[in-house]
């Protein structure tokens, strides 16, 4: 019998979504069943760093310009792994249910400050198979956080 392997793939989504309103502790739920994932040493991230929603935006509001330029030096997965790992409630800023998918889970909506600059990150977790992850956006924020962006902002 193989060993069956964790997979957190980053990946694009569709942006058909209804915003769900969580509580503190249903995010902090959140936070450390995906620190648990991460904590897997077999866990394996991949980045998909071309989208086709990138053909839409400018580049530096794309994943492949986000990671390369806060983490010259690191490969993809690291950085992403460790930058997940270390999201705090604080910096929850919402979840979303994707109408247009109805059967995949809720969407997470995170913004943290990385080498001074707002960083927008959307991720699912979803169990397609026992202890698979797809995790999506990790890219520069179009616009400034504001304090009033964060629900939890003085947990």
């Amino acid at each position: 019998m193989t060993p069956r392997k964790r997979c957190i793939i980053i990946k694009a989504s569709n942006e058909n979504h209804l915003k769900i309103t969580k509580s503190m502790q249903g995010v902090k739920t959140y936070l450390d069943k995906l620190n648990y994932a991460l904590s897997m040493t077999d866990t394996l991230i991949k980045f998909q760093g071309n989208r086709q929603i990138d053909s839409e935006r400018q580049i530096e509001f794309r994943n492949e310009y986000t990671v390369a330029e806060l983490f010259p030096n690191e490969r993809p997965e690291e950085a992403i792994r460790r930058e997940l790992g270390d999201l705090k409630v604080a910096e929850y800023i919402e979840t979303v249910k994707d109408t247009k998918y109805r059967n995949r889970s809720d969407l997470w909506v995170f913004g943290k400050q990385i080498n001074s600059k707002d960083v927008y990150i959307k991720f699912r977790v979803e169990i397609v198979e026992r202890n698979h992850i797809f995790v999506m956006f990790f890219h520069f924020a179009t616009r400034q956080f504001e304090k009033s962006d964060f629900r939890f902002s003085n947990s």
